[in-house]
């Protein structure tokens, strides 16, 4: 039992450290029952749009749609996760999105839903997205007692995401096999009440405190010379637009690869995300475990070899459970290389530009991601599928052997 050997380490007993803090329980357990139905909408929405039209080009076409908002407004909604109530702002966003999930069952169990609704309401999410995001990465932190602790809670945030990532594909497919598409929308809508609910019962210290009264062109400008003039920031956040490229498109083709290449159904492509969840949940586990940052360099540069291999592999084979393995691989070094450079990010941030720095990690993984979901179904549809997957895992392999290069510079800082 290789992976449990870190119970012998003494590392287990750091899994739930963040656990201590009353307000990280009800952000946890809140999250754990929301993002399961998140799962089951975007399983739903791409095996929707790909039943009714049968093009990737448009799966990545709603990729686009999905994220784009991010790549311009997030620096915007930086500055204002630094000045404002950053637990109010992701309330509303929780609201927004309840209410977008709300309209997405209420066309499609109609049938009225068509294809500019589902782009539509894509592109809505993903300008709700553009706030919810620096305001969740940032509150991570202003959730745990002990700063000390701040790399557990985002590696066990990153766990709930991913175990989110493991059980809501898999319910996904089967309830869209047997119900429908439409039933996965109102699951996921009924989902975001449990969030709201453990939000509203969240008490942080000294966040109505009044910000500066600078205007945001200036805040702007502070943010971006901060992020980018930092070296160690400025590699992390280069390596994760990268990935973010033409690594994180593979999702986007997944519909088509499950049907194509694996000729399979809905039940297929959930097992397909299962198996990257527990893959991502894993790894999410395993970083949980660690104390401290030391090293965690290292595994990031070894995580971004298994992401691009796992990547590479599906092109490779025509089998479900080869298939399964990639997926599994490509999981666990997603993760591990995201949240560890996303700790990494928050370890050498300040307090005062926190929101706007991970706005601009919010550009790197969610603004470069529908650029990449573009290329990734025009390619597809130019070049077929496995080729696609192919080039995205060569490129991914090809950024771990930068960042392993400038694995040394990055130590200095750390």
């Amino acid at each position: 039992m290789p992976f449990f050997s870190i119970a012998y380490t003494g590392r287990l007993k750091n899994l739930f450290v963040s656990f201590h803090s009353k307000n990280y329980r009800y952000y946890f357990a809140g999250q754990s029952l929301s993002l399961i139905g998140t799962w089951m909408q975007n399983i739903a929405m791409s095996w929707l749009v790909y039943r009714i039209t049968g093009s990737v080009f448009l799966l990545g076409v709603v990729g686009f749609t999905n994220q784009i908002p991010s790549f311009f407004l997030s620096p915007v909604a930086g500055v204002l996760t630094d000045k404002y109530n950053r637990k109010k702002i992701m309330i509303w966003t929780q609201v927004l999105f309840m209410l977008q999930a709300l309209l997405f069952a209420i066309l499609t169990l109609t049938n009225l839903i068509q294809v500019w609704h589902i782009l539509a309401l894509s592109l809505l999410f993903g300008f709700i997205s553009v706030f919810d995001t620096p305001a969740r990465q940032s509150l991570v932190v202003d959730l745990v007692d002990d700063k000390k602790n701040v790399g557990n809670a985002i590696a066990l945030n990153s766990a709930v995401f991913n175990g989110a990532r493991l059980v809501g594909p898999g319910i996904a497919g089967i309830v869209i096999a047997y119900a429908g598409e439409g039933i996965c929308f109102l699951i996921n809508a009924v989902s975001f009440l449990v969030i709201i609910i453990a939000l509203s019962q969240i008490v942080i210290k000294n966040q109505n405190k009044v910000k500066s009264e600078t205007p945001i062109w200036a805040d702007l400008k502070a943010g971006f010379s901060y992020t980018f003039g930092s070296q160690p920031i400025k590699i992390l956040i280069l390596v994760l637009s990268s990935l973010s490229l033409l690594g994180m498109p593979i999702f986007v083709l997944l519909p088509a690869y499950a049907r194509e290449i694996l000729s399979g159904d809905s039940r297929i492509l959930g097992f397909l995300m299962s198996a990257a969840g527990v893959g991502a949940l894993l790894a999410a586990l395993f970083l949980a475990s660690r104390s401290g940052i030391k090293g965690l360099s290292t595994i990031i540069s070894i995580a971004l070899f298994f992401f691009g291999t796992g990547i590479l592999g599906l092109a490779l084979t025509n089998y479900h459970w080869v298939a399964y393995v990639f997926m599994f691989l490509f999981g666990f070094g997603m993760v591990a290389s995201i949240a560890g450079m996303n700790t990494l990010i928050q370890y050498l941030s300040s307090d005062e530009m926190r929101g706007r720095v991970m706005s601009f990690y919010a550009i790197a993984i969610m603004g470069m991601h529908p650029l990449g979901s573009f290329l990734a179904g025009t390619s597809a549809s130019a070049i077929g599928i496995n080729y696609t997957i192919i080039i995205g895992g060569a490129f991914c392999i090809i950024t771990g052997f930068i960042f392993f290069s400038r694995k040394k510079h990055l130590d200095k800082w750390l």
